[in-house]
């Protein structure tokens, strides 16, 4: 049978009949107690309890020292690369396979993507050939990674986990300490997942996380900022309650500063859903394992697992299709959406995109290559019993 037709039998025999979504969150908790606690209660917008009770549940599933709740993923990308000390014309490594929201971020401050490549085995940043890169064409001077062609400062390095599944943290932590770059986790996509134990973001000095509706856990929109750093912490909640200064009533402020505050009727869902999370994640590694024996024997493909060390919360399965299977993908896209299954293909790379066509970047070969063989097949935990 022909591999279009595989993947459409395939998934017709493990979900739904009338079709499943790419992912849709799953309210089967105390969500309607605490958003009505809300609603009686009269604490809907940027202060209350639910808002420091996520923040503190947020730092205990994940370790972190601290947690600081925003109104959405991209929000906290932001802070954390302006708390990190981006600026205007510096440069900023991201990955080209990323939401644009990675991208985005980066461009809010004035700074400029620097588009760098990804692995196979984590489809996250490859240390190994960003290390090679970042040899070729930096110098440094007083502390200062700078890039030769362009006379730019290289701040940063904005890791994302894609899917879910951690990248390579060891050796992306040695590239940076070796060009004195500061590390930040896009971890957006990877709340539940661990790189050897530890859960992702916490690794870098800040990190980011989102809450979007299509994320494992949901507040509808909504993210927070990681850190470990008690100055850094205090650094990210005064820039995102508007900078203003404690006054019993001066409405004082000492910079320019963001309305990034997460609302308390948002927080009082993610309480619900991140008392919920062991259960999803583990549901949703139960429909990865399904989801892996169901396409073992499909010939030019493979669902993607997680990497060596790491615990994945497989917020998206992956099918990743061999080289020599690429055209099939828009047909795949085509079939599945017909027959009812949300499918989609991974983000345009980023320097594709007209907005960032000019940005420097680096070889993007395996991007490419990614960007034209995988295939997200729907992952909501509501599919796992």
């Amino acid at each position: 049978m022909p591999v279009v037709a595989q993947v459409t039998q395939i998934l017709s025999g493990l979900l739904p009949a009338g079709g499943a979504a790419l992912h849709e969150p799953s309210f089967s908790g105390n969500e309607w107690e605490y958003v009505k606690d809300c609603l009686d209660t009269g604490w809907v917008s940027s202060a209350g309890a639910y808002v420091d009770r996520m923040e503190g549940m947020l730092a205990r599933i994940t370790g972190a020292g601290h947690a600081i709740a925003t109104v959405s993923g991209t929000a906290a990308l932001h802070t954390c690369l302006m708390l990190a000390g981006v600026e205007r014309d510096d440069e900023v490594i991201i990955p080209a396979l990323t939401f644009v929201a990675t991208a985005n971020a980066v461009a809010y401050t004035g700074a400029v993507p620097h588009f760098a490549d990804g692995a196979e085995t984590t489809l996250g940043l490859d240390p190994a050939k960003l290390d090679a890169h970042l040899g070729a064409v930096t110098e440094g001077s007083d502390g200062v990674c700078r890039n030769k062609t362009t006379g730019r400062p290289i701040r940063a390095v904005v890791c994302m986990h894609t899917f879910g599944h951690p990248v390579d943290l060891d050796a992306l932590v040695g590239v940076c300490e070796r060009f004195n770059l500061i590390l930040i986790e896009d971890a957006a996509q990877s709340l539940g997942s661990t790189y050897k134990g530890q859960h992702t973001g916490t690794t870098g000095r800040l990190a980011a996380l989102s809450f979007n509706g299509n994320k494992t856990v949901t507040t509808g929109g909504g993210g927070a900022i990681l850190t470990n750093d008690a100055t850094l912490a205090a650094a990210a909640k005064h820039l995102t309650t508007t900078a203003r200064t404690p006054h019993p009533w001066e409405m004082a402020h000492d910079r320019v500063g963001y309305n990034c505050r997460l609302p308390n009727i948002n927080a009082a869902l993610g309480c619900a859903q991140l008392e919920q999370l062991p259960e999803f994640v583990e549901r949703k590694r139960r429909l990865a394992e399904t989801y892996r024996h169901a396409f073992a024997d499909t010939a030019g493909l493979n669902l993607f697992t997680e990497p060596a060390n790491c615990h994945s919360n497989y917020w998206l399965n992956a099918i990743v299709l061999d080289k020599d299977h690429a055209h099939l993908r828009d047909s795949i896209l085509a079939v599945t959406t017909d027959a009812g299954f949300q499918a989609r293909p991974a983000w345009t790379p980023m320097h594709q995109l007209a907005m960032y066509e000019d940005c420097p970047r680096m070889d993007l070969s395996v991007t490419e290559s990614l960007a034209a063989r995988i295939i997200n097949i729907p992952s909501s935990v509501v599919l796992s019993a």
